[in-house]
């Protein structure tokens, strides 16, 4: 899938797909030639899912798999966490994402032939994941070894306005001479992970932290199996969670001969067999419809009535409308989230793909969070992050904000559980957990995860965008207020003041780790710092607008809460007083208090073989060098960007992004629209690239675990803030623009409070256009535009800002003296040293050696 150097590789507009294989279509994904060399990535590539429901693209022939996948949102199974050594407050139940009853298995058989992928000698083969209308398709001629050439095709939905419900098509054609098939649809139990003839999938290498835990004991204990008329539902409880599960198909035949059915049911595994015997032309279709119901409380035989009633409406309205429902979604979808580059088809495409998989991942939650991996597999356990908050919830803000607010308010059902956590870890308010499913802390690893504070700020921060821009003030003055207020008390009670001699009283934050997990458990973490800042700051501004618009509200929120107004008030006087730390010898501001006292990982002599560096070094080697995993302050400087100069941002860019490896597949969309906003254009380029091509070039080696869904939001964040220069510090929208050289045009599309307005960045313009509601006012460089229905504005731009070529120098820093009389000086930990000096250029081994 990968190709490090591809035929014409240009550093500018690079392309890290095989276009013989996968094609240049902007509205489609499409593969010509099955390899199963790179099945993992393939399958979560053609992956289809609506938010609730996910099919991993897995082949419906066959045994040809890396990993078999069919995921429910927030379906899981829990396990006790085994602490080598037991402390208080560490978490003590695991939460994974359920592997759960599989339908795509649609078999072909043709003369007792199995149809095999993997060995069947393919005259033609086409995969098409088409983004346009939600649909996977895929067509290939078989010639059998008998010499029939037979024609399959098939196509796969998860439909997005029917949450519970997929619909799966198999077509056989025999074009040479008459022969007996047989088609075997299957609804399959895998246990931890087993194929049709339960083998065991093999697992190579190091245990890997972005992969799920593998669960070994049975998950899902069988409550229901019944088969009547052609339809089937298996029911189960998974052993420990207690969570509940129903999944029921149903098949109709088209087929113009005789044929008949055979079928065998047991509580793991369901099986129709059609057979008949097929002439040349003779087309047989197998139509396949499945429901899944779930539920926390509902027993097994309630959600069965409920697949029922999920089949038998696609039964009255029938299959077709299903898909003309589908294309009609996703049209509404285009029209209101597609980004357009103009003369970049291949660009085209991978942006399409990278918004599609928000959809996939978010669309039908309906009350559940985004997990990292959307429903394509099972990487990190199937959990919640920061991630979201902060990545995917801006795209649905400003494009289906009914989205965002139905992955916001699972955030709200979360609140007793974080009261619970804050308690556990000596806090008074809410605590979020750092990776979660049902609510409850689920990192093992206390320093790179509890520890992790600044998720409450990052919860707060999405629930102030959204009702922005939305105007959502219901969901304020019920849901989002509650959130605010306790995780400000937990900031006030965390935080401490304290005197500095000619500085006067400021408030510090201590022991926490920042977005960066190589460098943990510090004091004033600038990220930390500022968005707790931001925290307390916009809960007190909430109080306040309940108190002046909505007395009533206020005054039931003030006594279900407990608060007073002298808690509010000591919010501010926090606020105002936060620390935020700068180095006067450096010039930026440091991303800890005792950041720039250590040494400097020399990244440009670190082996590649050595990357990512969580895979190769213990945590304690990696915390003792400046070494970013992922952006940190730099994510401040986005984030919060009205607090920090133009000077300010660029000095600190110029500084840390020679420091970040880009282990994080969060941190290039984030350095790429810093490296736009402060004049580094082709570093913001390049990082876009390498954010736009994570999974469909496999760039970090592991898309085979599902889709980097924060980097599909990333994408958009990309394009949008960074390139569309777009900001929304205030309730005025605001764009400087950063086009890229290359770019003839950049489109995309804005919804604030039920307006709906296109932006067209060119290089010497900016244009806006009305596409639904009343109007808005922007802001383009500092000057205000009313934008009513009635026209076009076309804004003209004096360039696209400053243009500074290459990158940062990694040595600009390399040798200034610090506080204490030392010198920054680049430097490895001795076993890279031991290991690669006789490699090195003799300069650097000299370099090496005197650090």
């Amino acid at each position: 899938m990968k190709a490090a150097q591809p035929r014409g590789f240009d550093e500018l507009h690079p392309d890290y797909m095989d276009r013989l294989r996968f094609p240049v279509d902007p509205w489609r994904l499409v593969e010509t030639e099955f390899s199963k060399d790179d099945l993992g990535v393939t399958e979560t590539l053609f992956a289809v899912a609506n938010g609730y429901l996910g099919l991993r693209g897995n082949v419906e022939d066959g045994h040809d798999a890396h990993a078999h996948g069919t995921f429910i949102n927030g379906f899981h199974e829990t396990w006790d966490i085994r602490h080598a050594e037991e402390a208080y407050g560490f978490a003590r139940t695991g939460q994974t994402i359920a592997n759960v009853p599989d339908s795509k298995i649609i078999r072909l058989y043709v003369n007792d032939e199995p149809l095999l992928l993997s060995t069947a000698d393919l005259i033609e083969y086409e995969r098409v994941l088409d983004m346009r209308e939600g649909i996977l398709t895929r067509e290939l001629l078989w010639r059998t070894p008998s010499g029939n050439r037979v024609r399959v095709r098939s196509q796969r939905m998860v439909s997005f306005s029917q949450r519970h419900l997929a619909v799966m098509t198999y077509e056989v054609e025999l074009l040479d001479k008459a022969a007996p098939i047989a088609v075997s649809s299957q609804l399959l139990n895998r246990q931890a992970g087993l194929d049709e003839y339960r083998a065991t999938p093999v697992r190579e290498g190091m245990a890997d932290p972005r992969k799920a835990n593998n669960l070994e004991d049975r998950v899902l204990e069988p409550r229901i199996q019944h088969a009547d008329d052609g339809r089937v539902v298996l029911g189960y409880k998974a052993a420990n969670s207690g969570m509940t599960l129903a999944a029921a198909m149903e098949h109709t035949i088209d087929f113009d001969g005789e044929y008949d059915r055979v079928d065998e049911v047991d509580p793991d595994y369901a099986k129709h067999v059609f057979r008949a015997r097929a002439e040349p032309g003779q087309v047989f279709t197998l139509t396949k419809v499945v429901s899944y119901h779930t539920s926390r409380l509902v027993p097994p035989r309630e959600l069965a009535d409920r697949c029922h009633r999920t089949l038998d409406r696609v039964r009255q309205e029938g299959v077709e409308k299903q898909f003309e429902q589908q294309r009609e979604w996703m049209k509404d979808f285009w029209n209101r989230s597609d980004v357009e580059i103009e003369g970049h088809d291949d660009t085209q495409q991978a942006v399409r793909w990278n918004l599609f998989q928000l959809a996939q991942a978010a669309a039908r939650g309906d009350g559940f969070g985004v997990p990292a991996k959307g429903l394509t597999g099972s990487g990190y356990g199937g959990h919640y992050f920061w991630d979201s908050e902060v990545y995917v919830m801006p795209f649905f803000t400003y494009t289906s904000p009914i989205i965002a607010r139905n992955a916001l308010r699972y955030r709200y059902q979360m609140l007793p559980a974080a009261r619970r956590r804050a308690g556990e870890l000596a806090q008074h308010g809410a605590l979020y957990p750092w990776r979660t499913i049902n609510g409850e802390e689920a990192s093992a690893y206390y320093a790179a995860g509890t520890a992790q504070y600044h998720i409450d700020a990052d919860i707060s921060y999405a629930i102030d965008k959204y009702v922005r821009a939305t105007g959502d003030d219901e969901f304020l003055a019920r849901n989002g207020i509650d959130i605010l207020v306790e995780t400000a008390r937990m900031w006030a009670d965390l935080g401490f003041w304290r005197k500095v001699e000619g500085k006067g009283e400021s408030f510090r934050i201590h022991g926490v780790t920042g977005p960066d997990e190589y460098t943990t458990v510090v004091n004033d973490n600038l990220y930390t710092n500022v968005m707790a800042r931001f925290n307390l700051r916009c809960a007190a501004s909430a109080v306040h607008k309940l108190r002046d618009r909505w007395p009533e509200q206020h005054d039931k929120m003030m006594a279900r809460l407990n608060l007073t107004s002298d808690e509010v008030d000591e919010w501010t006087r926090a606020a105002d007083g936060m620390a935020v730390l700068w180095d006067d010898l450096l010039g930026i501001h440091p991303q800890d208090a005792l950041f720039n006292e250590r040494e400097v990982w020399d990244l440009a002599n670190t082996p590649p073989e050595q990357r990512p560096l969580l895979l190769h070094f213990h945590p304690l080697v990696i915390y003792r060098f400046q070494v970013l995993k992922q952006a940190d302050v730099v994510l401040a400087l986005f984030l919060q960007g009205e607090h920090f100069t133009p000077e300010e941002k660029r000095k600190d860019f110029e500084y840390y992004d020679p420091i970040t490896t880009g282990d994080s597949t969060l941190s290039g969309v984030v350095q790429s629209i810093i490296a736009a906003e402060v004049g580094y254009h082709e570093l913001a380029l390049k990082y876009f690239w390498d954010s736009l091509y994570v999974d469909l070039g496999d760039l970090h080696a592991n898309a085979s675990d599902g889709v980097h869904t924060a980097s599909t939001g990333g994408v958009w964040s990309s394009l949008v803030y960074g390139f569309g220069g777009f900001r929304d510090y205030g309730d005025v929208l605001r764009f400087d623009p950063r086009l890229p050289e290359d770019w003839q045009s950049l489109t995309f599309r804005l919804t604030q409070r039920g307006t709906r307005v296109k932006v067209t960045v060119r290089e010497a313009s900016i244009s806006f256009t009305i596409e639904e509601g009343p109007g808005l006012t922007v802001d383009v460089r500092g000057e205000r535009h009313s934008l009513t229905q009635l026209s076009e504005l076309e804004v003209p731009l004096d360039g696209q800002g400053e243009r500074i070529p290459g990158e940062p120098d990694a040595a600009a820093f390399h040798g200034t003296v610090r506080a204490d009389g030392t010198v920054i000086t680049p430097s490895l930990p001795s076993s890279v040293t031991e290991t690669t000096e006789m490699e090195l250029p003799e300069e650097n081994q000299l370099r090496t050696e005197g650090s």
